[in-house]
């Protein structure tokens, strides 16, 4: 039994004529009969009666009927959305991304969608890189945004930032006047950092340790401008991407390159390998991976 069966089951039913049914289904009536018997056999039941021209439902038939056209109407229903889906028309696409990331890079990726495609749905969770990491490799998000390298294996990863990161002093600090920095150099200073839920946090420190020391945490926050003002309220230095760096206010800040190590501030989005990801967010990425390769 399939649609196509039931389909012309239920035009018979309609028409109450193998004839009619056959010209309305442009299929032959011998064609049309085989089913209604492949189908009588199948079920072990007799669905038609004959009454002169016509043909009549058995009771049997009558309970058919009702289901065979509840299904064929689902199953119309479900190839409408697919083609809605599949035509763009409707879906939805679920992103997470730092707070720190999405306000910076994406509003232009996100509005060119939402003009192309306005009937899509597009939500953005915001959290932590390594809770974004989590979640996608979970299959709760389809694609994340996150500073490489990732925790966890697994992902495909399309990179679209890759610059260092800097040290950010106010503009009266002694250090203010070097060219360039050294973390040993700020191993006496109390540190403005970003969550320990953000991978950043955990570069950062993975660097002082390596050189021997710990850092003097002042304050950590998920929000560039709350860093940058904690800097400028001399409560501690912070080490920011160069896009960052390069809006400051210069008669309050001065940004200076770490170079001993160099810290890489690698943004990309990733999505699980080899998992199946919906019509509206492979062409999310499309014009993602568009726009940034065109900047």
């Amino acid at each position: 039994m399939d649609i196509l069966h039931l389909n012309y089951f239920l035009e018979v039913a309609r028409q109450k004529s193998f004839t009619k049914a056959s010209q309305t289904l442009r299929v032959s009536q011998p064609s049309i009969s085989k089913v209604i018997k492949t189908l009588e056999n199948e079920l072990n039941v007799t669905l038609f009666e004959r009454s002169g021209r016509e043909v009549e439902l058995t009771d049997a038939g009558k309970a058919i009927v009702r289901q065979a056209q509840h299904v064929v109407n689902e199953f119309h229903t479900l190839t409408a959305e697919l083609t809605d889906l599949f035509n763009l028309k409707k879906g939805e696409v679920i992103i997470g991304l730092p707070p720190m990331i999405g306000s910076r890079f994406f509003p232009k990726v996100i509005g060119n969608f939402r003009r192309t495609y306005p009937q899509i749905h597009l939500k953005l969770i915001e959290v932590g890189s390594k809770q974004v990491e989590a979640d996608v490799e979970a299959g709760v998000l389809e694609l994340g945004v996150v500073a490489l390298p990732t925790t966890i294996n697994g992902f495909e990863v399309f990179s679209f930032v890759n610059e260092p990161l800097r040290v950010v002093l106010n503009q009266d600090h002694p250090l203010a006047n070097h060219t360039a920095l050294t973390l040993l150099d700020l191993k006496d200073e109390p540190f403005v950092l970003y969550k320990d839920d953000f991978s950043l946090y955990d570069h950062i420190l993975f660097h002082c340790h390596e050189r021997g020391m710990t850092p003097s945490i002042a304050c950590q926050s998920s929000q560039w401008d709350f860093i940058v003002e904690m800097v400028g309220a001399r409560l501690g230095i912070a080490l920011l991407p160069e896009t960052i760096c390069k809006e400051l206010d210069p008669h309050r800040f001065k940004s200076i390159a770490l170079c001993d190590p160099v810290i890489p501030w690698n943004l990309a989005i990733i999505w699980k390998k080899d998992k199946y990801l919906s019509f509206a967010t492979r062409e999310w990425l499309r014009l993602a991976k568009s726009y940034f390769l065109a900047r």
